[in-house]
């Protein structure tokens, strides 16, 4: 699961990032709502965590401004004030909830988790191209009504080449989806994703765009 977090203070953001990474989430953290906006709208990530109080820009204004540009990402946001105005102007901006600092890390884990329930079980339809068919709530997989195992980084690269049918997705852009942006990314790491996809599903599935990327065809 790729967060993104949005905390300017340097010692919570930090312990959030490493706690949250233990959790098994891919963390990119911000440290300005301005920027926090930018990458919310340019993109994908499974959930956000937003500080009200950011520089640049509050987590009120890159809330409205992310929900009036039709971004749905699941949004948690993080305040040291507890007034009951400040929590309803909050969730009136486009919050899916909030948590009032200080808070335990279990607990945020706990809120994160409802919000990720909640957004699989709204109805994002199956993805089918063929003889495939992937349907993103359950995390499974056919080929011609045939189940097909594989592991989280094959399901998220099928599911994202998928989604993107027939669009060249640049080789940066695949990488970032699954390791984001400080990520550790082996030279051949993709290649070998995209060789065990190829694998299982037909070589003429994924097509190589030299020097660029890769695409599924429509």
């Amino acid at each position: 699961m790729r967060l993104l977090l949005a905390e300017d203070d340097e010692i919570l953001g930090d312990g959030l990032k490493v706690g949250l990474k233990q959790e098994g989430y891919t963390v990119e953290w911000l440290t300005d709502g301005h920027s926090a906006e930018q990458a919310l709208l340019h993109n994908t990530f499974d959930v956000a965590i937003l500080d009200i109080g950011l520089p640049r820009q509050s987590g009120f204004e890159v809330l409205k401004n992310i929900r009036k540009a039709g971004i749905q990402t699941p949004v948690l946001i993080l305040t040291a004030r507890d007034a009951i105005h400040d929590r309803v102007t909050g969730l009136d901006s486009g919050a899916d909830d909030y948590l009032v600092k200080p808070f335990d890390l279990d607990e945020l884990n706990a809120r994160l988790r409802v919000l990720l329930r909640r957004q699989s079980q709204q109805a994002e339809p199956d993805l089918k191209h063929g003889n495939i068919i992937l349907n993103p709530a359950s995390h499974q997989v056919t080929l011609k009504g045939n189940p097909v195992k594989l592991s989280l980084s094959e399901f998220r690269l099928l599911h994202y080449l998928l989604s993107q049918t027939g669009k060249v997705i640049p080789r940066g852009r695949l990488e970032e989806m699954l390791y984001g942006w400080e990520g550790n990314v082996e030279s051949n790491s993709l290649e070998v994703f995209i060789h065990h996809l190829r694998k299982k599903f037909g070589q003429d599935l994924i097509r190589t765009i030299r020097g660029i990327g890769y695409m599924i065809e429509k």
